[in-house]
């Protein structure tokens, strides 16, 4: 891929059509600004998409800059943008979820965690999001999880459903049979309290599952 190939610059593709619209790829070009002799900004950007992709971490400045064509500022901007954007999507609340979609990108910074973590996104009746918690973390396989402290702070926060999301540090997306178990009883726990489990996602470094879509029968009340 690159600019000859796809016709339109991806700052002007964003001013047109909105970010939504830019792949990983177009948006990290707009990030870079310009490539090198023999290698333009997109295909330098699939570069830099290929190496974060296969990170099981937040990688390093100096890890970055590694690559053929960033210098050390460039790979500063890629970092600094890789975790503002983890914190804001934290702390911005006024969007409603209605989407595994919509969901995951509030649990980003969970990707590269070497440890389990168990975090929670309370709703209100119009599932805006109250409030992002980290709720616990755990080993390198696991987080101990139990219904009281999954749903306290929802109870706090006043809040009328839940979307819970561990990572799997791992990074296979296959929710386990642990994962099952611990779904189910959130969800009947839910149920007691009036609030209801949307979904629980599980997070890795090349993408996300949700258990609703997987095993759509655990969140149907009364099972």
């Amino acid at each position: 891929m690159n600019l000859k190939e796809t016709g339109i610059l991806p700052r002007e593709k964003l001013l047109q059509q909105g970010a939504s619209y830019l792949n990983k790829e177009e948006l990290l070009a707009i990030i870079l600004g310009r490539g090198i002799r023999g290698k333009d900004v997109l295909e330098l950007a699939l570069e830099v998409s290929h190496f974060l992709e296969k990170s099981v971490r937040l990688p390093t400045v100096e890890e970055i800059s590694k690559i053929k064509g960033l210098g050390f500022a460039k790979a500063c901007q890629i970092v600094a943008c890789l975790e503002l954007s983890a914190r804001f999507l934290i702390a911005t609340n006024s969007q409603a979820i209605c989407t595994p979609e919509e969901s995951v990108r509030r649990f980003s910074f969970m990707k590269y965690e070497k440890q389990e973590v168990f975090a929670m996104i309370s709703l209100n009746s119009a599932n805006k999001v109250l409030k992002t918690h980290v709720l616990t973390r755990g080993t390198a396989t696991q987080t101990p999880i139990h219904p009281r402290e999954a749903f306290i702070k929802a109870i706090e926060d006043g809040a009328v459903s839940v979307l819970f999301a561990h990572n799997h540090p791992s990074s296979s997306l296959k929710p386990s049979s642990e994962d099952i178990q611990v779904t189910t009883t959130l969800c009947r726990a839910g149920e007691l309290l009036g609030i209801t489990v949307l979904d629980h996602l599980v997070i890795g470094a090349s993408g996300y599952k949700s258990i609703r879509r997987e095993y759509p029968y655990i969140f149907e009340k009364g099972i």
